[in-house]
């Protein structure tokens, strides 16, 4: 969850732009480097396989921000297929290395999960009074005065609420874990509806990362899967990658 940035998802340069510029974006091919002052290292078994102080962050239409390195900091013989240099663009001569080509990405001392954070991206979480309701099938199968609303950019507005305002029953789901680079590890619940259940239509953080500690152990569903209401309003289900369940099932029938 949260895998966006400003070229991904509804960011200016991702998959579905909520806005426009008032000139023609292309449909591909926009790149954006830039400096990166951090110092990054990936370790495989303990030992420093890449150790760089001149990270360099790039940006390609439609996908998540990466790590690109001088060749000088990246041992390649040690990595073998999963470092490669680039040939073209602008990170020409630069190398690029596989997430799970490592076992550990620390930025200075702290653990990095998933895919590299993005300067740019931003997260902001807000208290409200709105009246939270989320149903299905005319089922109401949870109902909150006093959520969460977490604002992320490049995706919708999620709304986390208290386990106690939950009214449907929630089964937890052990085969089935995504990890956020922003918030940590996320834990998913089926949840009865009807005559069936509906698999992962929910998920909490049991320990999220630094900052995002007021979401701990609170509800949020998918906003592209329920009837989510706001004071009476229902809101539109947006499209996105997480609208159907066949995210859960390819990733994990292939792990």
């Amino acid at each position: 969850m949260g895998h966006v940035t400003f070229t991904a998802g509804t960011g200016p340069f991702g998959h579905r732009p909520s806005g426009r510029f008032n000139f023609d974006v292309p449909s591909k091919g926009i790149e954006y480097l830039d400096e990166f002052p951090r110092r990054v290292r990936a370790l495989v078994d303990g030992e420093a396989v890449v150790d760089s102080l001149g990270t360099k962050l790039l940006y390609r239409q439609r996908s998540l921000p990466v790590w690109c390195f001088s060749p000088e900091d990246v041992s390649l013989d040690r990595l073998g297929d999963g470092a490669w240099v680039y040939e073209e663009g602008l990170a020409e001569g630069l190398v690029g290395v596989e997430w799970d080509a490592a076992d550990t990405w620390l930025e200075e001392e702290e653990e990095v999960i998933v895919h590299p954070r993005d300067p740019y991206h931003r997260i902001e979480l807000r208290d409200t009074s709105r009246l939270v309701t989320v149903a299905l099938d005319g089922e109401t199968l949870a109902e909150s005065s006093r959520a969460l609303a977490l604002f992320e950019a490049g995706l919708p507005a999620r709304w986390y609420l208290d386990a106690d305002d939950v009214r449907a029953e929630l089964i937890p789901n052990h085969d089935v874990r995504t990890g956020c680079a922003y918030k940590g590890w996320a834990t998913y619940q089926d949840v009865p509806v009807g005559d069936r259940v509906e698999p992962f239509l929910a998920w909490h953080y049991e320990e999220p990362l630094d900052g995002m500690e007021r979401i701990k152990g609170r509800i949020c569903f998918f906003n592209e899967r329920v009837d989510l209401s706001l004071d009476g309003q229902l809101q539109e289900r947006p499209p996105t990658q997480w609208s159907g369940t066949s995210w859960a099932t390819e990733r994990w029938a292939k792990a």
